[in-house]
């Protein structure tokens, strides 16, 4: 007997016809979701027994009733084993855990502490940081084009608000763009890159908008990556490392190939470790690309015009694809620090470089003064690449359709913003200004406090919105966590996390030499809840020494 039912198709099972239960499997296969035996079945419990050995059917022995069930499709057995590899720590269980505190304290339960302070990614407008007012002035005119006849909108936000409406479908934000990316906003991209490079030609051709500049990087990993065994491609990574890097080569099961920052040298780059590294990954893979990140994450440095310049000869010499991170192009705060774009550099450096070498460059709205991460937008920019290639580029682009045309007509602000003489320039100039000098005096407090601590080293936080510092962990510590199966880095910030409220990432979830620990912390809180962050590190790690020593 067969009755339909919302939690299945189910079959009764009788002395009659208990021999029909060996079809069970069939059934199932078939596309029946679940079977189960309603009647007792004490009588028939040796059959039953046996049938417990064929694939979808189990024994209840409480009830001695066969239950059939159908195995799912995809389990942690059958899934893509290579988004298994992929990992994540700036939202990795430090952060869940953080999660997980904020609604115990919401719910009552008391802690040694009143509140989570967040520190370990750069979400600037969720730590505080306040938005441009032009660029949402302008991206609210966009949004309900009605508001295009109040006065109280300047006149200037009112004019870029036309314009990107004019060259959407529809006059509407709310429309798909062409794949590549709007337009006009492409053409406003390519002056912005002209203007900031000294008069480098930039072709809007080029240029291709992004889901922020993640979506640009993870794009270029998938057309370069190929090959199988000791072909397949290999991919140098700095160490430390931002982990989008590392978590998109192993969902591409590409090779990574790390190579380390000199952390005694300010984090700089080292062209005798880039020949190490490259020469020992040869002898397992084939490295196509070379990934920078200036100025940097996790550690905050800004790499200097040489050392730009030897870096692109190293990659003409082993024939290597660039890809330039410069999403913190603007936040650079010490003193005798300057961003230099790997494009400018390259193009200064002569057409024995500037023709040959393959190079793709990101930016994004998400960092700098800007600090829109939810907008998701951004920009890559492809120098030398075969028109071959290219073609595919831009196919693989259309499969997405289009980025978020919000994020493509904010990014269209940052690379064109108020103007000398423009009304919306004084005050948008006063915003911008005010918001990169807090985060060079954070970044200069950030360091100062965490140096007077011992056991804490931290190099000056040149530019971007991290500090690294290296922590000195006692060998007790260290034993625990290991016996726990934890990197002791993430043993001491889950302590940290649990006794004070203070979220931060291991050092281990970016990499690190070997034998040395780390964590990563943002530098923007505001100012006030920054001390007492720093306050309360400096406390917590004084403890946690005494007690482990």
């Amino acid at each position: 007997a067969y009755r339909e039912g919302g939690d299945g198709v189910w079959m009764e099972l009788t002395e009659g016809v208990v021999n029909d239960a060996r079809y069970a499997a069939g059934y199932l296969a078939s596309g029946v979701r679940s079977m189960k035996i309603l009647s007792p079945l004490s009588n028939f419990s040796s059959q039953i027994r046996a049938l417990s050995g064929i694939s979808g059917v189990a024994h209840d022995k409480m009830t001695d009733k066969a239950v059939f069930t159908r195995d799912k499709v995809l389990t942690i057995h059958t899934m893509n084993p290579t988004v298994k590899k992929v990992e994540y720590a700036v939202r990795g269980p430090i952060v869940q855990r953080a999660v997980q505190i904020e609604k115990e304290l919401k719910e009552g339960v008391k802690k040694p502490f009143t509140e989570v302070i967040k520190a370990n990614i750069g979400d600037a407008h969720a730590m505080g940081q306040q938005p441009i007012t032009f660029f949402r002035q302008v991206l609210a005119l966009c949004s309900y084009p009605e508001l295009l006849k109040d006065n109280m909108f300047p006149e200037d936000a009112k004019n870029r608000a036309r314009r990107i409406l004019q060259a959407c479908g529809g006059s509407s934000i709310g429309a798909y763009s062409a794949s590549q990316g709007i337009e006009c906003v492409r053409q406003d991209v390519a002056r912005y890159i002209e203007c900031r490079d000294g008069g480098v030609p930039c072709d809007p051709d080029n240029i291709y908008l992004t889901t922020g500049a993640s979506d640009g990087i993870v794009t270029m990993l998938k057309l370069l990556v190929c090959g199988e065994g000791p072909t397949r491609t290999g991919v140098m990574i700095s160490i430390p490392q931002y982990p989008l890097y590392s978590a998109a080569l192993a969902e591409l099961a590409a090779v990574q190939v790390n190579y380390y920052l000199n952390e005694d040298k300010c984090w700089s780059m080292d062209v005798s470790e880039l020949e190490r590294s490259l020469s020992e990954a040869r002898k397992y893979c084939n490295p196509k690309a070379l990934c920078v990140i200036n100025p940097g994450n996790p550690t905050g440095q800004v790499q200097s015009r040489q050392c730009i310049e030897d870096v692109i000869r190293f990659a003409a010499k082993e024939h290597l694809f660039l890809m330039a991170d410069e999403v913190y192009q603007d936040n650079v705060y010490a003193e005798g620090c300057q961003f230099h774009s790997f494009k400018k550099v390259l193009f200064e450096m002569g057409p024995q470089y500037s023709n040959t070498v393959e190079l793709a460059s990101f930016h994004s709205t998400s960092k700098c003064y800007m600090g829109e991460c939810g907008f998701r937008g951004g920009y890559m920019e492809v120098i030398n690449m075969d028109p071959e290639v290219k073609a595919q580029l831009t196919k693989l682009v259309s499969v997405r359709l289009c980025p978020p045309v919000p994020g493509q007509a904010l990014m269209d602000l940052v690379v064109n913003s108020p103007k000398p003489g423009e009304p919306s320039y004084n005050n948008f100039m006063k915003e911008r200004t005010a918001t990169l000098s807090l985060l060079a005096e954070k970044a200069k407090l950030t360091k100062e406090i965490l140096n007077t601590v011992p056991g804490i080293t931290c190099n000056p936080v040149q530019g971007a919105m991290y500090s690294f510092p290296k922590i000195s962990l006692p060998e007790k510590a260290i034993k625990e966590a290991k016996a726990l199966g934890q990197a002791p880095d993430m043993f001491y910030c889950m302590k940290m996390l649990e006794e004070t409220g203070i979220c931060l990432v291991p050092g281990s979830g970016f990499g690190q030499k070997e034998g040395t620990y780390h964590f990563r912390m943002t530098i923007l809180p505001p100012t006030d809840k920054l001390k007492i962050l720093l306050a309360k590190v400096k406390e917590f790690h004084q403890k946690f020494t005494k007690q482990y020593s």
